[in-house]
């Protein structure tokens, strides 16, 4: 039994070295795992492993969840209070972040915009913020001048989510030919899940009911091979989704 224990031991510090091996950690590590295979494994487990794991990420993710629930306001009075303590762009900036994920879309618009009167008029995070915010506050027009801004002097920044979010503009400016020609380009160019079914959930809002058909068979596809973290993750955009069709389904279009 104690050669057993041993050896199982020796494997899980075999298992943490080639881990440590494959994410370049430093070579010390293995001295430690197989100098002290029970306490070196343990160490590395709560030092290395399980800092950058899917179980680690999960936890912040589940805590910063809780957190929101119970609180949903304390990072929108943070950032007011940062910002008129001390009124920098950057404080600005994570102001203008809150409001929007607060859904005070117009004062976030006007936010972003105040800090890309600044140094920061060219950032294409700030545009890309400002952008959301302009089209929540049903501002299109000014959504899709951010983002062809940021076509023009960052083309390779972001450019699926800039051309779907391109596509939501042109929607809500019922402009659905183009609309439609930059949905099937993001698809065509990316291939994502995303952009199919942003693509779908439009067909639905439109009433195509064929394209809207088509694209669903397509993720359904897609969603069949899925993992329970990958629908976690996906799943308000699932949530759309599944609105978008209920309500093509129910007009009777």
């Amino acid at each position: 039994m104690p050669f057993a224990g041993l050896g199982l031991h020796l494997l899980v510090a075999v298992f943490f070295a080639v881990h440590a091996m494959r994410r370049g950690q430093p070579l010390y590590w293995l001295v430690i795992l197989f100098s002290f295979p029970l306490l070196g494994s343990a160490v590395y487990f709560f030092a290395i492993y399980l800092p950058q794991s899917r179980l680690e990420r999960g936890t912040r993710q589940a805590i910063s969840a809780v957190a929101k629930a119970l609180d949903p306001t304390r990072e929108l009075r943070d950032a007011r209070v940062a910002y008129e303590y001390t009124p920098t762009a950057q404080n600005q900036m994570r102001l203008a972040v809150a409001l929007l994920e607060a859904g005070q879309s117009a004062e976030a618009a006007d936010n972003y915009e105040a800090c890309l009167r600044g140094p920061f008029a060219s950032d294409p995070e700030i545009l890309m913020g400002a952008a959301h915010a302009q089209l929540a506050s049903e501002r299109p027009t000014a959504a899709m001048a951010h983002l062809q801004a940021i076509r023009t002097e960052r083309p390779d920044y972001r450019a699926e989510q800039v051309t779907l979010l391109y596509a939501k503009a042109l929607a809500a400016s019922n402009r659905h030919e183009e609309a439609s020609a930059e949905y099937r380009a993001a698809v065509e160019q990316f291939g994502s899940f995303e952009a199919r079914a942003e693509y779908a959930i439009w067909a639905a809002q439109v009433g195509d009911r064929a394209l809207a058909t088509e694209l669903q068979e397509e993720l359904q596809k897609a969603i069949r091979n899925w993992t329970r973290t990958t629908r976690d993750m996906n799943r308000p955009l699932l949530r759309r989704l599944d609105t978008a069709l209920a309500e093509l389904h129910r007009s009777g279009t």
